[in-house]
């Protein structure tokens, strides 16, 4: 346990009460600001924007309503995977497993796991990991709702939580990083980022990723451009974000969602597009920006997979695979490895 000492004084304790605390690093590198990324990424010669900049709070109320979209099959797939599949999950988590998961949140996903663990265990650990402030008032909804919860929240990095976990007790852990996130990485940093994972967990550790699997490309292009435009609105909710928070300048109506299946990459790519010749001025940055008629910026990728895929990306990694599960249709797949 030393190790994990060592790591634990680079860390402050906070205690809500006797079964919700946090730990958070007390020196962490220095992010880069909101205006200074948004400088630097649209003044490349192919601008973008940072696909985690979606998530204000408008921007995480259109997402829930894009989960409900019946065009949207990746959530409610996605979770009946995860309600179909509770009986042959049992057969790897047992009374000393931990829940940990990347990214934190009260969510059906996340309550369906843990309907599975509390009924195995009289005390179930929950680790969430999240680079923002643990929200507690989501975990004191999850700890009203499970009596034998007790929540330690990791507010850094997922690698660097991670690590924080590898020695923090002689229980197994079980990796939670659902939703399709994966998606969002190019193939590069997709292969680091489960390198990374793969580092910092410790033998018997499990991992459970869920990925969305190549499909027929109209269903693929309507999840992500919706009849009813909630997709659209998301997309574009990010300039009026940097409107308000940078004092920018950005004619919502001069830009359009434009999102399209790139066949040989296997990826949906979502874009903002320029409906006009335009200058736009960023006040926060003292920042010119000029738009050519029809230039886009990308705002985000969403990868898609053949089972064959996953299987090698998993295995090259080091893990082993446990067991995948799939829906019916074969649109999505919840994939369990382990470090031995």
């Amino acid at each position: 346990m030393s190790n994990f000492l060592n790591k634990k004084n680079n860390y402050k304790k906070y205690v809500v009460d006797s079964k919700l605390r946090y730990f958070k690093p007390h020196a962490t590198k220095v992010e880069k600001s909101f205006a200074e990324e948004i400088t630097s990424s649209l003044t490349q010669n192919s601008k973008f924007i940072n696909p985690k900049f979606f998530y204000d709070k408008k921007g995480s109320d259109l997402f829930e309503l894009i989960c409900l979209l019946p065009e949207y099959y990746l959530t409610r797939t996605e979770i009946s995977i995860l309600k179909n599949f509770q009986s042959s999950i049992s057969l790897y988590v047992d009374m000393n497993t931990n829940l940990v998961e990347l990214g934190s949140g009260s969510s059906v996903k996340t309550r369906l796991i843990l309907d599975i663990l509390t009924k195995l265990q009289p005390k179930t650990e929950y680790f969430p990991i999240d680079i923002s402030e643990i929200l507690t008032e989501s975990s004191e909804q999850l700890l009203n709702d499970y009596d034998t919860l007790h929540i330690t929240g990791i507010v850094d990095s997922y690698e660097r939580g991670l690590e924080f976990l590898k020695n923090y007790d002689d229980k197994k852990n079980l990796i939670l990083f659902l939703g399709s996130s994966f998606g969002n990485f190019t193939p590069d940093i997709g292969k680091l980022f489960l390198d990374n994972i793969f580092s910092t967990m410790k033998s018997g550790d499990l991992f459970l990723i869920g990925l969305d699997l190549v499909k027929d490309n109209n269903i693929l292009e309507s999840a992500y451009d919706d009849s009813q435009g909630i997709t659209s609105k998301f997309n574009l909710n990010v300039l009026s974000r940097i409107n308000d928070e940078l004092d920018a300048d950005f004619n919502i109506d001069n830009f359009s969602h434009y999102s399209l299946y790139n066949e040989t990459e296997q990826r949906i790519e979502m874009n903002l597009r320029s409906l006009v010749s335009q200058s736009v001025i960023i006040g926060k940055s003292n920042m010119s920006l000029n738009f050519n008629q029809d230039e886009l910026i990308h705002t985000e990728y969403s990868h898609k997979y053949h089972i064959s895929q996953i299987e090698k990306l998993l295995i090259d990694v080091g893990f082993e695979i446990k067991n995948m599960w799939l829906d019916d249709k074969k649109y999505f797949s919840l994939t369990l490895v382990s470090k031995n």
